[in-house]
């Protein structure tokens, strides 16, 4: 996977956007999950409600119709993005759990603290993780606490977040958990632990004008 999406996807776990549909013409066997991981479901309701979160918070955020749109069209890819990191943060918290770390209230609030101060308080914080990164503000002491993991995983494996060492523990983990994402929402690649696109000829990305899905 290219780097710098191993590194924002780890270290932030979402993209900014608004929702596409996929949708499928034929029998899905994955019906109603997006993602099976370590046996437990992630509901296409639930990444559903995830994207919402992000799309209302947009919304709030860039209350221009125009500029809102321009929102929607450069991040048409926000629902898949966002299962490869509910699935992801899944994987990373379960690499931290096989290496002994645990993340307490504490080391979270310390560390929103010292990143709000750089951004100038609470509401710049929450606007710079939804604009860059897609975090909806309802999700970012979640966030927090997934980025604690990772630093501290890779500073167990005396390594960082971009070396191979510490995507080894990811790949170790995503073995563990046994991984099966709906075809419509391509595959996961176990070694690099990354979804990767399936492209079938009976899915097809479906958005109206005004950003609202519609089915075909």
């Amino acid at each position: 996977m290219h780097r710098r999406r191993r590194t924002a996807l780890v270290l932030t776990a979402a993209i900014a956007a608004a929702a596409p549909l996929l949708t499928a013409c034929g029998n899905d066997a994955h019906a109603g999950a997006a993602a099976v991981v370590g046996g437990q479901r992630i509901t296409v309701a639930q990444l559903e409600s995830r994207v919402d979160e992000v799309r209302r918070a947009q919304r709030a955020a860039v209350p221009d119709e125009s500029q809102y749109q321009q929102v929607l069209a450069s991040t048409s890819s926000l629902t898949r993005d966002t299962l490869h990191n509910m699935v992801l943060d899944r994987v990373l918290h379960r690499a931290a759990q096989d290496a002994g770390i645990t993340v307490s209230r504490k080391e979270v609030e310390q560390m929103r603290a010292g990143l709000e101060q750089q951004a100038g308080g609470a509401k710049g914080l929450q606007t710079a993780w939804l604009q860059k990164y897609g975090i909806a503000p309802a999700r970012l002491d979640d966030n927090l606490r997934l980025q604690l993991e990772a630093q501290k995983l890779a500073g167990r494996l005396g390594t960082d977040t971009s070396q191979p060492a510490f995507w080894k523990a990811l790949s170790t983990a995503s073995q563990e958990l046994h991984i099966d994402l709906n075809p419509r929402y391509g595959t996961w690649d176990v070694q690099k632990s990354s979804r990767v696109d399936a492209r079938t000829p009976w899915v097809r990305e479906v958005t109206t004008s005004g950003g609202q899905p519609v089915t075909a």
